[in-house]
């Protein structure tokens, strides 16, 4: 953000202002936009990332803002559209399961078969909404720390030496068990984002200023990113819209959010008599 400040010649806090702007109107956008969607493979994951400090260095901060800490970034996406059909912040917990298990569940036209990583909140989810779906777990084996096959290093992760399947509920086909697709997206919001890259000082420091980054991505992924496989957007491929969106779509949607906020009032005058 401060490098668009220099290169535009603008305040930062204008910047700032146009973020929290187009993270509100695309926010409202995705949320009425992406409805009654027509899938029949849905992968789910988390991505870690941090706001201000991370959770294990919180008890060295003075002044920790509410947010600060582990952020976890929930992800539903179509196997087939590669459309993201919701998604949620928050913690890893079942609270946050709960939340994006149902926004997921309410956004779908009909029955579809649901693929998660082993993670317990999914499950936990899933059985208390009573999500319809054909469900399994794709659990990966990992090697020890410290042997051949363990971590290679620091922020490497240990190698999956094996996977299983876990059914769920219904009769999920072992063909189309699989979270790789949503792993991939993992990666794509790792390399779109200066958030989410790993060892730098491009972390978020505000929590609210990180939802509305991601409410801008999803709608430019979704929307305006052109898939290589498709050859359109993950949108127009999952029959959302037949228009091909660009930013300058994403400007009137922060105009036409702006106009229809009230307009602030001034001070009452009494007119001389």
């Amino acid at each position: 953000m401060r490098s668009i400040s220099r290169v535009t010649g603008v305040s930062i806090n204008t910047v700032t202002k146009l973020l929290v702007d187009a993270g509100n109107a695309c926010a409202a956008f995705h949320h009425e936009a992406v409805r009654n969607v027509k899938a029949k493979s849905v992968q789910c994951d988390e991505i870690w990332s941090f706001n201000y400090r991370k959770a294990s260095n919180l008890r060295h901060a003075s002044a920790a803002p509410i947010g600060s800490g582990d952020v976890w970034t929930w992800t539903g996406i179509d196997a087939d559209s590669k459309l993201i059909i919701s998604w949620h912040v928050g913690d890893r917990h079942h609270v946050a399961a709960m939340e994006f298990i149902g926004d997921l569940k309410a956004r779908l036209a009909n029955k579809v078969q649901l693929s998660t990583d082993g993670h317990k909140a999914y499950l936990s989810a899933v059985e208390e909404l009573d999500f319809d779906t054909d469900y399994a777990m794709l659990i990966k084996v990992f090697g020890k720390e410290g042997s051949v096959l363990g971590s290679a290093g620091r922020y490497s992760p240990p190698v999956v030496v094996g996977t299983k399947v876990q059914n769920v509920r219904g009769n999920p086909d072992p063909r189309y068990v699989n979270t790789s697709y949503a792993e991939r997206q993992n990666l794509t919001m790792r390399m779109q984002m200066r958030r989410f890259t790993r060892l730098t000082n491009g972390f978020s420091k505000k929590m609210e200023n990180h939802c509305h980054a991601l409410a801008l991505y999803f709608v430019w992924y979704n929307f305006i990113k052109t898939h290589k496989a498709h050859r359109m957007t993950p949108a127009m491929a999952a029959g959302i819209t037949d228009k091909l969106m660009d930013m300058s779509d994403i400007v009137s949607m922060i105009e036409a959010e702006e106009k229809a906020l009230p307009k602030k009032r001034g001070p009452y005058r009494k007119k001389a008599a």
